[in-house]
């Protein structure tokens, strides 16, 4: 049984790489029913395999006429679809957006690519670095001497999964009110370009610099950036406001009257060296003490294997382990429905007959898939 605040929506999505699956995952934990058409011949299943947990696997040989029409019957009872093939892809399989919504007007039909369906990138191939760098975010993060790429999260999963995730929900609001469904052309760049609102403004207000390292948020001042300890190991100060800045000081112990310029832009760098050496002087676990779950804006700087086990994460049962696998639970949290993994990473094809009866596919319908091999048994 499925629970969350989703539970009845029911969502096609077609297998594909980064964003599209971590969206399905994200509407997967809070309940709706995700049913990932993927190509016969496939494995998966792997219990590693996080960002495809809780949903079930229909393999079908999208090459074969039955398949395409299985696809289109799948579309015409779902609330939603996700699909992140180059523009033209599905148009060519006969699944594109025109087709469908002939068919299923309510259906909101989500689009995950790296640079959109349009402009003069659009058919070009390309990764989370890539797609970031034309906004200006890959510029702004870094060292002072070169752009550094913030994992994929900026692009791929913040800039592409969690706003594909947001308007394919507004897409379903406004189709349940009107009874109208359309396209949700979601690009990371889009995406990534919306995620630094804040920066445009601050540059536009004077006070943001094209320099990396030089500003109030990308570790220009010495106040919000990060430190290594006595151990080698790292924690993270953001004292940005007065109080929290003043607490910083009594914490560390610095009476030296520099520290009072804090907005000085000029000394920051001598100023960020005199706290460096500070810092150096403690452990992590000695820092952490003194200044852990306290208003100096502090925590840790933890690996993979340590954060699972941080007390604050620990206390919230943030990470589960799954299949001997630990990964994130369910976010965000609802008091009412609240989500839940809804079960582990399937094996292609896996759900091919259960699936399809769930979605309104005769028996004889399922049988006849199988017959002519557009669908694995």
């Amino acid at each position: 049984m499925r629970q969350g605040p989703l539970t009845g929506l029911k969502i096609v999505e077609f297998a594909g790489i980064g964003p599209g699956p971590f969206c399905g995952m994200l509407l997967s934990d809070l309940g709706a029913d995700v049913v990932r058409v993927d190509r016969k011949g496939g494995r998966g299943g792997a219990a590693s395999a996080v960002t495809e947990r809780g949903r079930r696997s229909v393999a079908l040989d999208l090459k074969s006429p039955d398949a395409v029409e299985a696809c289109l019957k799948l579309m015409d009872a779902a609330d939603a679809i996700i699909e992140g093939f180059r523009p033209g892809v599905m148009e060519r399989l006969g699944l594109g957006p025109d087709v469908v919504l002939k068919r299923n007007p309510k259906l909101v039909y989500g689009r995950m690519t790296g640079w959109g369906q349009t402009g003069p990138y659009a058919n070009a191939a390309g990764h989370d670095m890539n797609y970031i760098a034309i906004t200006g975010a890959l510029h702004a993060i870094g060292t002072d001497d070169k752009p550094v790429p913030p994992l994929n999260l900026v692009g791929d999963f913040g800039g592409g999964a969690l706003y594909l995730a947001f308007g394919l929900m507004a897409g379903v609001i406004q189709a349940r009110e009107t009874g109208k469904g359309q396209v949700v052309d979601c690009a990371m760049s889009d995406g990534a370009a919306s995620l630094m609102a804040m920066f445009y403004g601050m540059k536009a207000a004077g006070i943001w610099k094209e320099e990396r390292r030089s500003n109030l948020l990308d570790g220009g001042a010495h106040f919000y950036d990060t430190y290594q300890c006595s151990d080698g190991k790292w924690i993270s100060i953001g004292s940005i406001e007065p109080q929290f800045y003043a607490l910083l000081l009594e914490k560390t112990g610095i009476n030296d009257p520099d520290f009072q310029r804090q907005h000085d832009r000029a000394i920051w760098p001598d100023l960020r060296q005199k706290l460096a050496n500070v810092i150096a002087q403690k452990s992590q676990a000695e820092w952490t003490e003194i200044m852990g779950a306290t208003d100096v804006c502090f925590a840790p700087i933890l690996d993979l294997d340590e954060a699972p086990k941080h007390p604050h994460n620990a206390a919230r049962q943030t990470f589960v382990e799954v299949g001997g696998v630990v990964q994130p639970a369910p976010a965000p949290r609802f008091s009412v429905t609240p989500g839940a993994i809804q079960g582990p990473p399937p094996a292609v094809g896996a759900h091919g007959r259960t699936a399809l009866s769930d979605w309104g596919f005769s028996a004889a319908e399922i049988g006849a898939l199988e017959t002519s091999g557009a669908l694995a048994s």
